[in-house]
């Protein structure tokens, strides 16, 4: 049979996390967390258990170095408890003068004695068994305990406050001899060894972290008692087998401390979500590239991800009853219809996101197909499927009075990812399309099919390119050698990005007659207010980068 080892009294939350985890294990319960770090080593149980964290208290400080004091344990494994804590006494009623209990949970309750019992003295105590005994044996009628109300019930007292400390939840570390394997939604955490003092350290560590795409979950540090030299608390997620936080780990103890074995492994888990998820199922109308794209993503953030297609087994109508929030990521000549479809099916409190590159007659047919409960939002991605990431891409999300708290989770992680988000109205979305996507694809086609009605050879316009005149031929090789069919969805889709394409054409007319009639001068003062309004800011961020592609270009040609 197991053993787990963990703080007592029987009934308090630590037992009953004990218990959670393993309900058949048989349990040891001692007073001191140092005694219950130490039990496995010494072959007493083949676990421990302990508190790592509260959402009310935070971080419980003395965790990380009972668990460094321990080589051979790890920390394998996470409990979530909802603690409620209690206020119970040997007498049913009268004036209390003294509360006893663990520090922690004194600490937890500190705002509602002080509210409530005014002047009364805390003790805190590390046997609690012993503690009860001794009060109840000398007859302090007194004297309170803060505990939970089961063990106050086992100890035999008087419950006198139920719930003192409503809605906190508390994380409890099992801690074993062995790393468990990886399960595609983990965390790892490591504590480095006392550093030397050094300008940039810190921001070279989260460097490393940041080019690898690691997301930290949590980061300390505290002095070393005796050379106060800072040492960190790292948790991140992903697990410690991944080529990426090896590699991270190994840059930081080799490149950036430069001291070996200055990083030590204590754990690698089951990731755990202190904050609740209200999604927990995420189900795609659509199995293109951009579709799997984000699945994957999800999956990492430990959704259940269900995909639908043409080619799929499960069919969009079987998959919308399971999950609670319906992405559709089709082409944008489809979408409308794809609402108009399976919008009647989704149900109340259900969301409904749409992956969709058009945001008027999208989000009209949304909230037409769908019922006033079902929450609506519409998050256009500027990047596709080959992107390794979504740091420092580029995302336009469209919210609704009908966006709730499930759409919010959906663009948290969109936020979490690294993601720039621009929050814009339908029409603004279309608008600020048609000069990003609808011009440029326009201007490339056309600039195709002038230099096939010219006959001139791509190798030609190259050899009398300015660098400047080189980026339009980019963006047309780029826009020609991928799916033309993206490019057309993206030019006959409707709304207000039509206006551009018309208002450029009737500017572009308008150059055309100044310079064939010779009016440099009307040129000229056209490009001055053009500059005024462009702003002297935007010219001058935008000319530090054409300057930097200009010098990446002067390489490559002379390689």
């Amino acid at each position: 049979m197991v053993t787990i080892v963990t703080l007592g009294p029987e009934g308090s939350h630590t037992w009953q996390a004990a218990r959670q985890y393993n309900p058949d294990a048989s349990l040891l319960l001692l007073s001191d967390p140092a005694a219950v770090a130490a039990a496995p080593g010494r072959g007493e149980a083949d676990y421990a258990l302990l508190p790592v964290y509260s959402t009310r208290e935070g971080h419980h400080q003395d965790f990380c170095r009972l668990l460094r004091a321990v080589p051979g344990l790890h920390w394998v494994d996470n409990v979530v408890l909802p603690v409620h804590l209690s206020l119970g006494a040997p007498a049913p009623d009268g004036p209390l003068e003294v509360i006893v209990g663990r520090a922690a949970n004194l600490r937890q309750c500190e705002e509602h004695l002080n509210a409530n019992l005014p002047g009364v003295d805390l003790i805190a105590v590390h046997d609690l068994d012993r503690a009860v005994a001794a009060l109840k044996e000398n007859g302090r009628t007194s004297h309170g305990v803060i505990e939970a109300e089961s063990a106050l019930l086992a100890y035999g007292l008087n419950v006198r406050v139920r719930e003192i400390t409503p809605g906190i939840r508390t994380r409890f570390a099992l801690l074993g001899p062995k790393l468990p394997a990886a399960t595609g939604y983990d965390a790892t955490v490591v504590v480095t060894a006392p550093l030397k003092d050094r300008v940039g350290l810190l921001f070279e560590i989260l460097g490393e972290f940041a080019a690898r795409g690691i997301n930290l979950l949590d980061m300390r540090s505290e002095s070393d008692p005796q050379s106060q030299e800072l040492r960190f608390f790292i948790e991140m997620e992903g697990h410690i087998q991944t080529p990426a936080i090896s590699e991270a780990l190994t840059h930081i103890e080799q490149r950036v401390i430069q001291e070996p074995g200055a990083i030590r492994v204590l754990g690698a888990f089951p990731r755990v979500d202190m904050r609740p998820k209200h999604i927990r199922r995420i189900g795609f109308i659509g199995s293109g590239e951009m579709s799997q794209w984000f699945a994957d993503r999800l999956a990492g953030e430990g959704y259940q991800v269900l995909i639908t297609g043409r080619s799929s087994e499960l069919r969009p109508e079987a998959m919308i009853p399971q999950v609670d929030l319906v992405a559709i990521c089709v082409p944008i000549s489809a979408t409308v219809a794809a609402i108009g479809q399976y919008g009647p099916l989704l149900k109340a409190p259900q969301a409904l996101v749409l992956l969709a590159g058009e945001a008027e007659e999208t989000l009209a047919a949304a909230q037409t197909h769908t019922e006033t409960g079902v929450e609506v939002l519409l998050a256009h991605n500027l990047w596709g499927p080959k992107a390794a990431t979504m740091k420092d891409k580029n995302v336009s999300v469209v919210r609704t009075p009908r966006s709730g708290i499930l759409c919010a989770e959906f663009e948290g992680f969109l936020y979490k990812h690294g993601a720039n988000i621009s929050l814009d109205s339908a029409p603004r979305h279309n608008l600020l399309m048609g000069v990003s996507q609808k011009l440029p694809s326009a201007l490339a086609l056309a600039l195709a099919m002038t230099l096939e009605q010219h006959q001139l050879p791509t190798a030609e316009i190259e050899n009398h390119a300015t660098l400047t005149s080189i980026y339009t031929m980019l963006a047309m090789a780029r826009i020609h050698a991928q799916n033309p069919r993206t490019y057309a969805e993206i030019l006959a889709c409707p709304g207000e990005g039509r206006r551009i394409l018309r208002d450029f054409a009737a500017n572009l007319l308008k150059i055309l007659d100044l310079a064939e009639g010779g009016d440099i001068n009307a040129l000229s003062a056209r490009i001055n207010d053009n500059r005024a309004h462009l702003g002297e800011d935007f010219l001058k961020t935008a000319m530090t980068q054409a300057l930097a592609v200009d010098n990446i270009l002067n390489n490559r040609a002379q390689r």
